[in-house]
């Protein structure tokens, strides 16, 4: 299953990856609006690595998924992403797990659905109700029908007057499942923090995850790969476009995900400026409507 696939305007044209990968020794790329839609993979995608990693690049899958990183291989090659496509899979929940092992007494709550509680795993802190807690691991909203943060409100106010700190295990303010769009953990959490509420982000657009990333690309190639020789691919600006920006990456913007509406009436030219005027210091190197070789 395939992208509805959108157009911009006739221009000086979209960048195909063909043109792009010989000036980098690897790629950081999106898997959610990128690889697939939450229910398939897009075959081009899928092609687009494979041909990669034939290169001896390497890939390394970098996600705002709320869960440990193995928990995501199972779900690609249920969706149709062979494991031969990329090396590794670094999540915002291997990262998440990290933060919060560093206040290893803290009492804590869950605030999300329990498919992500593997996030859990090897932790030593007590697991606590909302009322009793000084930490809350944050993963999504607990009901994937939910369209709005608003309805947490009540409870984000009682976390606010304990003080409770916040993680956020996944950045990401929307996500496209399908055919629809749904809100992602990082809708909650910046609703906690408009009302002064103590909020850490894991995940893209922070640096934890890009030097993750970094010490994944050594461990494969056996040298240490510089930033300027990684491509960052994906289809959020707010996470993997500023992500790329503030941590000193190029960027290649797949606009036919979250973003899509926003982009086809513009021209690739029009796009790239657009996009340049939001994000100080950004190298964007090119954009596309969907990933694929040519």
């Amino acid at each position: 299953m395939d992208h509805a696939r959108h157009h911009l305007r006739p221009c000086l044209g979209l960048t195909p990856l063909s043109e792009l990968i010989g000036s980098y020794d690897g790629l950081l790329c999106d898997i959610w609006g990128v690889l697939h839609n939450g229910e398939a993979a897009f075959s081009h995608a899928v092609d687009a690595l494979y041909r990669v990693r034939a290169s001896g690049r390497v890939v390394i899958l970098i996600t705002n998924a709320p869960r440990l990183s193995k928990e995501i291989y199972p779900q690609l090659a249920r969706f149709g992403v062979p494991r031969e496509a990329f090396d590794t899979v670094i999540t915002s929940g291997d990262v998440t797990a990290q933060l919060i092992a560093r206040q290893p007494n803290a009492p804590l709550f869950h605030f999300g659905p329990k498919r992500d509680k593997s996030v859990l795993e090897g932790l030593t802190n007590p697991i606590v109700d909302h009322s009793d807690a000084k930490l809350c691991l944050l993963t999504g909203p607990l009901d994937d029908t939910i369209v709005t943060a608003e309805v947490y409100h009540a409870l984000l106010e009682k976390m606010h007057k304990n003080a409770v700190e916040l993680i956020c295990a996944n950045p990401d303010l929307v996500v496209r499942s399908g055919n629809r769009m749904v809100i992602c953990a990082g809708s909650i959490a910046q609703r906690y923090a408009h009302m002064g509420g103590k909020v850490s982000f894991a995940g893209k657009p922070e640096p934890s995850i890009y030097d993750e990333a970094l010490r994944r690309a050594a461990s494969l190639t056996g040298r240490d790969i510089p930033k300027s020789r990684l491509l960052a691919i994906g289809d959020g600006l707010a996470t993997d476009i500023k992500g790329a920006a503030d941590n000193g990456f190029d960027a290649y913007f797949v606009f036919g995900g979250i973003h899509a509406s926003e982009f086809e009436e513009l021209t690739a030219q029009e796009a790239v400026n657009r996009i340049k005027t939001k994000f100080l210091g950004l190298n964007l190197v090119g954009v596309t409507d969907r990933l694929s070789w040519n």
